[in-house]
């Protein structure tokens, strides 16, 4: 962590990981400052990218998508062009929500959503297909240990 941050920085970042939606008089109470020097901050910790977007985390399985699963792809070649191309390719397949270049055995790990196991199957068959993919292994989710979307401060 930045030596930059001081404890009321870590304070507005730790109330707007709760709650993005805090009002800043709340945020200002909450950290201790008054309403002006409050603003003045977040928007200070937003220019300097601490802050880097707000959103609301939505339950993909009420919204139709029934399965979570991992792909592990390896590519036939590591070279950077081949990489920048497969990155580029993933980051068009919506149903791929993260994407982890990794060292060792495979060179990324995907974080998938579906709606069904057809349509994990068919999103698996297109990366088969893709240019450069030597082999792509997955593993089906069966329930979610730990959801901790926001970085421990």
């Amino acid at each position: 962590m930045s030596s930059r941050l001081d404890e009321i920085d870590r304070k507005i970042l730790r109330e707007l990981q709760a709650d993005g939606r805090i009002t800043n008089v709340e945020l200002a109470r909450r950290v201790g400052i008054s309403a002006p020097p409050c603003l003045r901050r977040v928007r200070a910790l937003e220019e300097d990218g601490y802050i880097r977007g707000y959103r609301a985390l939505l339950d993909e399985k009420l919204l139709g998508y029934e399965v979570t699963a991992f792909a592990m792809v390896n590519l036939a070649s590591q070279a950077e062009a081949d990489l920048a191309a497969f990155m580029k390719y993933i980051g068009n397949e919506p149903l791929v929500r993260e994407s982890w270049m990794l060292s060792g055995e495979t060179d990324f790990l995907l974080k998938c959503v579906a709606s069904d196991l057809k349509a994990f199957q068919s999103l698996v068959d297109r990366l088969t297909a893709a240019p450069n993919v030597r082999n792509v292994k997955t593993s089906l989710t069966l329930r979610n240990a730990k959801d901790e979307p926001i970085v421990p401060m």
